[in-house]
């Protein structure tokens, strides 16, 4: 079995982690007004954004390293147990409607495999040698980046497929809520996020889970700028799924292009509700087939393919 460097967990070691800490502060919370309980909690909700703040430069590298790999042809591959998992899953997924990403291009695994989505898997997440399968099932290449996400930072299941994934060439990146933890001393990039102790002690579905959410929010969406998905703070590469995404798509391709509604709606039924395609038609005076051939020709880059055409940003 592939060995970590996360070694046995006692009583005494998980009361030393950053996020297991009890504050005696919080310990007449179920005595409290209800009004006051959800306002203290609330008040300890606001303090995660700045925590992610400051790991900005962090994040940054993260991004630009994921942009460059999978520019390449490699993947974003999240690793996680329990919450930090499906916060990976859903980043995943959420993928292919908002930037309309290829299958497989994003993949969240999880400990314990599609079952542990909703309901938990026993001793999953101490699992090393699952990681390794996991990775290898996907055929993990030197081209992808695989992101370990645990709030603690020493799930055996997310350390051991960052190493893992690190030894394989992949790039790697850890996601924690604790500073010098086992998952980001193995990572490239080690992503601390200092939350502090959680509201109700343990619970790290709180301010960790929300933390972690964030850093994937930005990590995810800031690489799919980097890669021309977006024009703007547009949603060009969105992938109209339902009526509701059709109206969006309607509505960004009226704000790229200042065009009316009747002809925007004209382009999109003639580019088969491409977004990009049918803003480079309307900007470009382009045929359908004229702007496919200027997107693919600049990487998918909408501004790239519109090139003199390109007004100010929208």
């Amino acid at each position: 079995m592939l060995r970590t460097d996360v070694p046995p967990l006692t009583a005494e070691d998980l009361g030393r982690l950053a996020t297991e800490q009890h504050r005696p502060d919080r310990a007449d919370i179920d005595l409290l007004p209800t009004a006051e309980l959800v306002r203290l909690m609330t008040r300890d909700d606001a303090q995660v954004p700045e925590a992610v703040h400051a790991a900005s430069e962090d994040i940054a590298r993260a991004v630009d390293v994921a942009a460059a790999r999978l520019a390449a042809g490699g993947r974003l591959v999240y690793m996680g147990a329990g919450t930090a998992g499906r916060i990976g899953v859903l980043d995943a997924s959420e993928c292919v409607p908002t930037f309309n990403t290829a299958p497989g291009q994003v993949v969240g695994l999880i400990a314990g495999g599609p079952e542990a989505i909703t309901l938990p898997v026993e001793g999953a997440e101490d699992d090393e040698g699952m990681a390794v399968e996991h990775l290898r099932a996907i055929r993990l290449t030197a081209q992808d980046v695989v992101c370990g996400i645990a709030a603690s930072g020493r799930t055996p299941y997310a350390v051991a497929g960052v190493r893992h994934a690190r030894r394989a060439g992949a790039a790697t990146i850890g996601v924690s809520c604790s500073p010098d933890s086992p998952l980001g001393r193995n990572a490239d990039i080690a992503i601390e996020v200092a939350v502090g102790p959680e509201f109700i002690t343990g619970s790290t579905r709180l301010k960790a889970g929300t933390a972690q959410k964030l850093v994937v929010n930005a990590l995810s969406t800031a690489t799919m700028i980097r890669l021309g998905k977006t024009y703007g703070n547009l949603m060009v590469d969105l992938r109209a799924s339902n009526d509701k995404l059709r109206k969006r798509s309607q509505r960004i391709v009226a704000l790229a292009t200042g065009a009316e509604m009747r002809d925007v709606v004209a382009a999109l039924d003639a580019c088969d509700d491409e977004v990009k395609t049918a803003i480079h038609v309307l900007l470009a005076g382009t045929t359908a087939e004229q702007a496919r051939s200027a997107l693919n020709d600049h990487g998918g880059s909408m501004r790239g393919a519109l090139g003199a055409h390109a007004p100010a940003a929208p």
